[in-house]
């Protein structure tokens, strides 16, 4: 496998009602990742070096649901489904990072 463009990463790390760390799952991260799927295969981004992968837990639930990207180190919080055609068009697709999704210093 060649080494992709750019690797996505959305947490599906779902935990208990009221659990103090909070969960991405409990603040949509599945429809988000589920929508970034859709937009994967009607951009031909697949087949285009582009990667998406869920993963656990990757820190910050509390602000999530939570979105890395790789090679580009950005981490972005509080995700919702209408920000992902965004995250593609402008950070995927031109490298420009959505300033008012990316995690906190303290954070990332």
């Amino acid at each position: 496998m060649p080494k992709p463009k750019k690797h996505v990463l959305v947490c599906l790390q779902e935990r208990p009602p009221g659990h103090p760390h909070g969960s991405c799952r409990a603040n949509g991260s599945a429809e988000v990742y589920q929508v970034f799927s859709e937009e994967f295969q009607k951009r031909n981004l697949w087949a285009s070096g582009y990667l998406l992968t869920s993963t656990g837990c990757m820190g910050p639930c509390h602000l999530g649901p939570t979105v890395v990207v790789y090679p580009d180190n950005i981490m972005y919080v509080g995700v919702k489904v209408e920000d992902v055609p965004t995250l593609i068009d402008e950070h995927l697709m031109f490298g420009e990072p959505v300033r008012r999704l990316l995690a906190p210093a303290e954070v990332w």
